[in-house]
Parts: C-alpha cells; sequence; structure tokens
C-alpha cells in the first residue's frame, strides 16, 4: 500500500485547510485510515482516523475543529481542519492500518498556522 498525502501550507490563525491522502495498492485490506502530526521537539500523535465502517477517532485537541472523512471509491481519507491555531503547525502524516494490524504511511505534508 502505498499513501501519497497533498494540502499542506500556510493559513492564518482560524482558517482551514483540507489535507487529502490518496491510497494504492491492497485498498481492500485497509481497516483504519487518517492522520497523525508532529511538531518540531515533539511525539508524533494522533490527529483524527475513520475506520472502514465509519467509525471515527479524534484527538482532543482538534475534537469539534477537524472532520475526517473516507471515499472509499477513491481510495482517499481527507482532514478538513477549521479554526487551526498556531499548535496545529507540524507536519502531518497519512495513516493507514490494515485488518491485518500492519501499518503504513504517507510521506509529511507541512502545516503552517502563522500570521
Amino acid at each position: 500500500v502505498q499513501l501519497q498525502a497533498c494540502g499542506g501550507g500556510l493559513v492564518q490563525p482560524g482558517g482551514s485547510l483540507r489535507l487529502s491522502c490518496a491510497a494504492s495498492g491492497s485498498i481492500s485490506s485497509l481497516r483504519f485510515m487518517g492522520w497523525y502530526r508532529q511538531a518540531p521537539g515533539k511525539q508524533r500523535e494522533l490527529v483524527a482516523t475513520i475506520s472502514s465502517a465509519g467509525m471515527l477517532n479524534y484527538a482532543d485537541s482538534v475534537e469539534g475543529r477537524f472532520t475526517v472523512s473516507r471515499d472509499n471509491a477513491k481510495n482517499t481519507v481527507y482532514v478538513q481542519m477549521t479554526s487551526l491555531k498556531p499548535e496545529d503547525t507540524a507536519v502531518y502524516y497519512c495513516y493507514a492500518r490494515s485488518f491485518a494490524a500492519v501499518e503504513y504511511w504517507g510521506q509529511g505534508t507541512q502545516v503552517t498556522v502563522s500570521s
């Protein structure tokens, strides 16, 4: 499975941004898809995931501001980020986990929230 993420960039505080990640390969094996992020000097942390059954999981820090969604027909996962804060600045990584618990990571995409 290969994951290709895009959509990062520079946005002002309070702004919005949408990231997308297209998966290719053994798509039917993917149980979870979603996003993690890593800020400078910090560990990589969960942002949000969505299961193949549509179950959602969000980090407390983004709950109510970020929305993760999945288009199975396009093999793509999205995260719509609103009310962005400077502390959301990080490299965002697309993530997937198969039913066999194999994890996949995409390349990171930088999100910078700054005025």
